[in-house]
């Protein structure tokens, strides 16, 4: 098939990388004209613009957009509303937030241009593996890019999950247990450090072992072997996290769901104690130690 990509990050590039190389004509368009001629290079269709990506594609056109949430979905929509035509189809892969995708299907009905919404999972692995899809909006419409989804996806790995908004749903969810299952992990082995048995123990070797048979086994698990071979007491990384903003979607419709999600809510907050240090929260908890029980504080730096 030919298939347009817009945007050439990480994600989009070994998309379009992928694609390529499963047989399919891939034209590349980025705001920053040196991704879209490392494209070029590699043997796409370089665009410089919208309308070059549309002028370079044949009816009925299928354009991905692999660009942050937001402003910039809107804005990239409204300028493909202008050159697209009847019956082209819109992918959103990126991670937006399920109601946007919604809204983004019904404005397009007018123009009668297709959207589909693909949540994308797999990283920067996803180019040799593949990627992880779940997608929403029109039934006829997803069949119609399937050839696209079986090249990008490992086998097994896409699915319709339902109407407009179902797939970017799904990916929300993913992302929230994604949450949870990290900050288990992280617990987990910072009890391990802080036991007798912390100057042991190697901590990759416990990672590589629970990823062979044992149930709490995963890709995360791999994945943090890999990073405990290169730096066995992760000194080189500052423990601040940041969150894309699906942790906290996901709490957001649990709580209009009336869903509880202790896990995933918790996970979500303790990345946000991550970026801070010495917090007024802290400093009221020994204070009242202090006061209640006597028990000494730290001093810390006056202001002023």
């Amino acid at each position: 098939m030919q298939i347009g990509i817009v945007g050439l990050g990480r994600m989009g590039m070994n998309m379009a990388r992928r694609l390529k190389a499963g047989g399919h004509s891939v034209a590349a368009f980025n705001d920053t004209p040196d991704k879209t001629r490392e494209a070029e290079e590699e043997g796409m269709i370089g665009a410089y613009s919208l309308k070059a990506l549309a002028g370079a594609l044949k009816r009925p056109r299928l354009v991905w957009l692999m660009i942050p949430a937001g402003s910039p979905v809107d804005k990239a929509i409204e300028g493909l509303k202008g050159v697209l035509e009847e019956g082209d189809i819109i992918v959103d892969g990126g991670n937006s937030f399920y109601k946007d995708a919604i809204r983004r299907s019904d404005g397009l009905k007018t123009g009668k241009i297709h959207f589909l919404d693909i949540g994308v999972s797999g990283g920067v692995w996803g180019l040799k593996v593949g990627y992880c899809l779940m997608a929403g909006g029109e039934r006829a419409v997803y069949d119609s890019i399937e050839p696209v989804l079986k090249t990008l996806a490992p086998p097994e790995g896409y699915l319709y999950c339902g109407p407009a908004g179902a797939g970017h749903f799904v990916k929300m969810v993913h992302n929230g247990i994604e949450y949870g299952m990290m900050e288990a992990y992280g617990e987990g082995f910072e009890l391990l450090k802080a036991s007798r048995y912390g100057s042991t123990v190697d901590f990759g070797d416990v990672a590589r072992l629970w990823g062979k048979g044992s149930v709490v086994r995963s890709w995360l698990l791999e994945l943090l072997e890999s990073a405990l071979r290169k730096d066995p007491g992760l000194e080189s990384i500052k423990g601040y996290v940041e969150d894309s903003g699906e942790g906290r979607w996901t709490v957001q419709e649990a709580i209009e769901s009336g869903v509880a999600l202790p896990v995933i809510t918790e996970s979500l907050f303790r990345r946000f104690r991550s970026r801070q240090s010495d917090t007024f929260t802290e400093k009221v908890l020994a204070a009242l130690r202090n006061e209640f029980g006597g028990h000494a504080v730290k001093a810390g730096r006056k202001q002023g």
